[in-house]
């Protein structure tokens, strides 16, 4: 078993070392009263679609839109319904056909491979560094030989990886890059928003996201092409004059008569609950950055841990916390049950299974191209993930450390 669920009933410690955390690290952030009221004035009007043939003024996705690419510096923003739809929006607008190959990282979530299934295309697995980054080196290979015309590059658990090389490898190629930000929404590289080094920029607005809606996605671009057709491709069917930011007239005439509409559109009561959520975005950044540190301290005092110092230019929000375990695959699963016994949940990136939202590429039977990534598996084998919630507060972060480290004691002697 990889990974143990703590009892939800049980509020005293089972072990003899009296540890028990017990918290839900599932919880998200209420949402704010502003957007409830927005969200109730909206369901009384009934007005819920995403457009309307009479209406007046902007519908709220449209408004969203503004807000999100003011806040990154983009020129269009597409609001859609999850960051999976926008990922396979952004891969058709860039002209993916069913056979192609697209470059994408192994160290990921499902939704990034689906997206390029979807899409019709195949995936081409790059190596995962030891911080658990793209490896440069593996990206210039299969960048001059797989002739892949696209990299979908995730910006998997927060961690950006040198930007400037990446696009200085893909300009080289003649590849256009696609950031998956589902996990970077307000990060930056060198002082410029994830989501603007590419061609094309995904975010997410799932429950457990920077903001939340339940589920909802938004595209940024800079390409008048790129973003007629995404406005297109959402469900737009031929009301584009209802976003504030668009292309002019003769870019959606190029595109109108052959670009399907896969009605993957952002509703209006999704985006009334996010745009009051973009002014907290620094504010949440700032309070889970101070987590991320304290953890860091006090997981590293247990014996065993690693986790990798991060580059001066990355400007990241750490949501998640991941660290390395130098234990062999059984002792990580006794760890993983101490833990569970003491009420603390933590995912493991090696499991031999899926469970819940994680998995491994070993898991994704579908891909056409069996990757041989021994340096990949060989960092997720050791990989641990732990969400923080922004309620975590720092005499939680030190049980947690010292769970873990106990946990460990037990585990190393397996």
């Amino acid at each position: 078993m990889s990974s143990i669920t703590p009892t939800p009933t049980s509020s005293v410690p089972l072990e003899p070392d009296g540890l028990w955390f017990g918290k839900d690290l599932s919880t998200s952030e209420p949402i704010p009263e502003e957007a409830i009221e927005r969200a109730i004035a909206l369901m009384r009007s009934g007005r819920l679609h995403r457009y309307g043939e009479q209406g007046k003024g902007y519908p709220e996705p449209s408004l969203l839109e503004q807000e999100y690419a003011e806040y990154v510096g983009s020129k269009y923003c597409v609001a859609v319904s999850s960051c999976g739809a926008a990922m396979f929006i952004a891969l058709k607008a860039l002209g993916v056909k069913t056979g192609d190959k697209v470059l994408t990282n192994t160290f990921t979530l499902s939704p990034v491979p689906g997206a390029i299934a979807h899409a019709g295309a195949d995936a081409i697995l790059i190596e995962t560094s030891d911080h658990y980054m793209t490896d440069l080196a593996d990206l210039e290979r299969k960048a001059a030989t797989s002739g892949a015309k696209v990299f979908l590059l995730s910006h998997m658990r927060g961690h950006i990886a040198d930007l400037q090389a990446i696009k200085a490898i893909c300009d080289a190629h003649g590849i256009a890059i696609v950031e998956d930000c589902a996990h970077t929404m307000g990060a930056k590289w060198d002082g410029k928003h994830t989501g603007t080094w590419g061609h094309v920029g995904c975010y997410s607005a799932q429950t457990y996201k920077h903001i939340n809606s339940g589920e909802g996605g938004l595209i940024v671009t800079d390409d008048d092409d790129v973003a007629a057709q995404a406005i297109l491709m959402s469900g737009c069917y031929m009301m584009y004059d209802q976003h504030v930011l668009k292309p002019g007239s003769e870019v959606f005439e190029r595109w109108k008569y052959t670009t399907p509409n896969f009605s993957m559109r952002m509703s209006n009561l999704a985006a009334a609950l996010l745009r009051p959520q973009i002014g907290q975005l620094e504010d949440r950044g700032r309070r889970w950055n101070h987590i991320y540190a304290t953890l860091e301290r006090e997981l590293t005092k247990a014996q065993h841990v690693s986790i990798p110092a991060r580059n001066a230019k990355e400007e990241y929000i750490a949501s998640s916390i991941q660290f390395t375990l130098n234990l062999k695959p059984h002792q990580i699963e006794q760890f993983l049950r101490e833990c569970g016994l003491r009420g603390l949940y933590i995912k493991w990136f090696g499991t031999p299974a899926p469970v819940a939202f994680t998995s491994n590429y070993e898991h994704w039977h579908y891909l056409a191209c069996k990757p041989e990534i021994p340096r990949s598996k060989a960092v997720l084998d050791q990989l641990l993930d732990l969400r923080t919630p922004l309620s975590l507060t720092d005499e939680d972060c030190v049980l947690i450390g010292k769970i873990v480290k106990a946990s460990i004691q037990i585990a190393a002697a397996a």
